[in-house]
């Protein structure tokens, strides 16, 4: 925890490496993602309508408050655990303040307005579908902005020897 409170995990090739990996499966819930909504739903508001309410022409049914509810439970632990430590971290990229609280902001309220922009559409008004579509492309900017921001600093960050970084002597 001392790393992550000091900035020192970039100069730490443990915690850098650890870091790396994270970013990869981040990276890869963050392509999923797309082809998950895509594979469901376009970019359009009737295909979000179709979606979640239902189609005569696709002979689906509305979605039903248990699946979304299932759904729901799903994403908000892991968008939240996601959120919390790339956000966590771009406190030490080199931007402003004012940046920094804008992007934290913008990058877990277009989650939410995201996952319960589903459920205005099925339970309020079908409307919301420009909600869903625009929070989802918000979403998706600002977690491939928080992946490839963090990854890049991390690259750039100076490196020590592993005995240094570690405090240990190499035998």
């Amino acid at each position: 925890m001392k790393y992550m409170q000091t900035g020192d995990f970039q100069n730490h090739p443990l915690m850098r490496l650890t870091l790396f990996w994270a970013l990869l499966f981040i990276s890869g819930l963050w392509v999923t993602n797309v082809f998950m909504y895509f594979s469901r739903m376009g970019l359009t508001p009737s295909s979000v309508q179709s979606y979640y309410l239902g189609s005569e022409e696709e002979y689906s049914q509305p979605r039903s408050a248990g699946s979304m509810l299932e759904t729901t439970h799903a994403h908000l632990p892991v968008m939240g655990v996601v959120l919390l430590l790339l956000t966590h971290l771009l406190l030490f990229a080199p931007y402003s303040e004012r940046f920094q609280r804008f992007f934290i902001a913008a990058s877990f309220l277009s989650a939410l307005l995201g996952e319960g922009a589903g459920w205005l559409v099925r339970f309020v008004h079908p409307g919301f579908a420009w909600l869903k579509i625009g929070s989802f492309l918000a979403f998706q900017a600002c977690l491939g902005f928080l992946i490839a921001g963090l990854a890049s600093f991390l690259l750039a960050a100076p490196r020590h020897p592993a005995s240094r970084a570690h405090g240990r002597r190499v035998v």
